[in-house]
């Protein structure tokens, strides 16, 4: 049975992406065993990784890096081992080269771009939260399913400005295009929070269990 790593770094919704992935997991019938961790050991055997992040850039990637091991661990699964790994929201965001919320703080480098504030049109209030809708850009298996006109939940003031829009799997509009799924190799995230987007999220973290990059 694949072994999941939920990363506990104690900046995440948690417990609400756990339930999502054992509902989503139970309902497809896939053999992942989903285990909520911060050991850096656990995590460098992980057959599959979630990262979930809320809240600020630079407080995530502090707390993140305040557990000894894991952002090696992280790096020693995802890129020398080519381990699924999925971004949620902040989580997504740490994947970048930096992020200039709070000042400039350094991320993963894993994708190519920085995080900066949204530059919604006038009118529309910063942090966008609400369900909108996704434009699919890619023909990811982890997007696959998701229906006509699949709208998703978001709640966030900064997004990725990337540099190669090869990454961009999904944008939503909000007055102006925003990055809403980033994938590139093994790697898949997603700027709104799939374990509050009801069934389209439910169908996107069942499909990340099933998904065997080549």
């Amino acid at each position: 049975m694949a072994y999941l790593a939920l990363i506990d770094y104690g900046s995440g919704n948690l417990h609400s992406a756990e339930r999502a992935l054992r509902t989503a997991a139970s309902a497809s019938g896939a053999a992942c065993e989903i285990h909520v961790t911060a050991d850096a050991d656990m995590v460098r055997r992980a057959d599959r990784i979630v990262l979930p992040g809320v809240g600020h850039y630079a407080d995530c990637a502090k707390g993140l890096r305040a557990v000894p091991g894991l952002e090696d661990a992280l790096g020693e699964a995802v890129i020398d081992r080519a381990v699924p790994f999925f971004g949620i929201c902040v989580g997504m965001q740490l994947m970048a080269d930096r992020g200039l919320e709070d000042g400039e703080t350094p991320g993963f480098g894993w994708i190519q771009g920085d995080v900066d504030r949204i530059k919604a049109a006038p009118g529309l209030p910063v942090p966008h939260m609400g369900w909108n809708g996704l434009q699919l850009h890619q023909d990811h298996p982890v997007l696959q399913g998701l229906g006509e006109d699949p709208h998703v939940y978001f709640t966030h003031s900064y997004a990725m400005q990337l540099k190669d829009n090869g990454d961009l799997a999904a944008s939503t509009d909000y007055g102006a295009p925003i990055t809403a799924v980033i994938a590139r190799d093994n790697m898949v995230g997603t700027q709104f929070h799939p374990e509050k987007s009801q069934r389209v999220g439910l169908q996107m973290l069942a499909n990340f269990m099933a998904w065997r990059p080549v």
